[in-house]
């Protein structure tokens, strides 16, 4: 290049030395600006791949959506039942509108599923066998699962030391030491009767072993067993004992027994009919021709007298364990346990109170001391002294000649 060219290029009164630093500072110039723009590229490349997968993020949950939708405006599925399984591939159903069929079933399906009495969708049009629906169970039934243990101890059951030792003997150790039973070859209990007056603890007996075994606890009361409609009691009781074989190893407790189990007469109501055919599923169930399983039952009732003989027959309860009013001190005891968590004063006698209080039950020894605790604060005292028992004892009228204030019936 001539000197002439150069000069040309070269700013108007630029000396060689200015125009050095000229082009050193647009080079840093030009390097900033090109910085920036590689920046603003990364960033615009980060925003495109995200709108991408926002994009098939969309695609997928509009593909979805039309699934869905293609889904719901398919035509329903009739339920119905297996009757019988033909040699040449067809099936015996029986619609839930009643009428029998014969159908063809899908290829997907395995046959060992097809047995009769197997509940199937069926399709809207042509009624072929579409898939094998599970078995049906009450949700009223799968509501008695006792889900969450209670926290009640042996420990909270005063006086019925060998109570516990026989309920434990009938319902923990069949569960827990099998082998024990089949050292001696003998088949263990399945069934054990709560019996006597009320407030003695036969519940919160039941509540101990709910909270210290870990087979399946159903609790039920005999009431809720009876139904409106003719068979809706007897299904109730079919569906309760198959979800206790489904989840064995497992306990059913039934309270208030006496409300189902009640003698049988001739000369009955229609309702009475009803609650007789519910009874005798209940004597099927627990001694019929299919085996219990690996199912224990514990009952409980205050009237014993009334129960139909066939409920108390060896093979449907092996034991009857009678829970008596508790002696003096067993009624300490029980004081004891109820006043644990409270703040007591020195003067407190257990034996004392346990002596005044001669014909209370668990029950009554409860509401003592609640209502003892109950005076304390009402005075805005910090402990509870032993004045405070005697008026909530002679609040609560216990006696020799009048009926206990919690007791309910009779017993005989």
């Amino acid at each position: 290049m001539s000197e002439a060219q150069e000069n040309r290029d070269v700013p108007i009164g630029m000396g060689s030395d200015d125009f050095s630093r000229y082009l050193m500072d647009r080079i840093k110039m030009l390097e900033e600006r090109n910085n920036l723009l590689r920046e603003q590229a990364n960033k615009i490349e980060l925003e495109k791949r995200f709108t991408e997968g926002q994009k098939l993020k969309y695609e997928r949950e509009l593909r979805q959506i039309k699934s869905e939708l293609e889904r719901l405006k398919a035509p329903p599925l009739v339920v119905g039942s297996v009757v019988d399984v033909l040699e040449n591939g067809k099936v015996i159903i029986r619609s839930s509108t009643g009428p029998q069929f014969v159908v063809g079933s899908s290829q997907i399906i395995n046959s060992s599923e097809l047995v009769p009495g197997a509940r199937v969708s069926l399709n809207y049009q042509s009624l072929a066998i579409i898939g094998v629906l599970p078995s049906s169970r009450d949700p009223y039934v799968n509501a008695m699962e006792v889900i969450d243990s209670p926290s009640t101890s042996y420990s909270d059951i005063g006086g019925l030391e060998e109570q516990i030792r026989e309920v434990r003997e009938t319902v923990e150790l069949p569960l827990t030491r099998p082998e024990v039973f089949e050292r001696i070859g003998i088949e263990p209990p399945k069934g054990v009767l709560l019996y006597g007056p009320p407030g003695t603890g036969k519940t919160l007996l039941a509540k101990a072993v709910a909270s210290q075994t870990k087979a399946s606890f159903i609790r039920i009361v005999g009431s809720e067993l009876v139904q409106k409609y003719i068979g809706e009691g007897a299904r109730l009781v079919r569906d309760l004992f198959k979800m206790a074989k489904d989840k064995s190893p497992s306990i059913i407790f039934i309270d208030e027994l006496d409300s189902i189990g009640a003698r049988r007469i001739d000369t009955a109501t229609s309702g009475d009919r009803e609650v007789q055919r519910t009874l005798m599923q209940l004597l099927s169930e627990m001694d019929g021709f299919n085996a219990r399983g690996d199912v224990r039952i514990i009952a409980a009732t205050n009237r014993p007298d009334i129960l139909d003989p066939a409920l108390l027959r060896p093979g449907r309860f092996d034991r009857f364990i009678s829970i008596p009013m508790p002696g003096k001190e067993a009624r300490a005891m029980i004081l004891k346990i109820h006043s644990r968590k409270m703040k007591l004063a020195e003067d407190v006698d257990f034996d004392e109170l346990a002596a005044l209080t001669e014909n209370a039950n668990g029950s009554d020894l409860r509401a003592v001391t609640m209502e003892a605790g109950m005076f304390a604060v009402r005075e805005e005292r910090y402990s509870i002294i032993m004045d405070d028992f005697l008026k909530a004892i002679k609040k609560l009228t216990i006696s020799s000649t009048k009926p206990s204030l919690h007791s309910e019936g009779m017993f005989a």
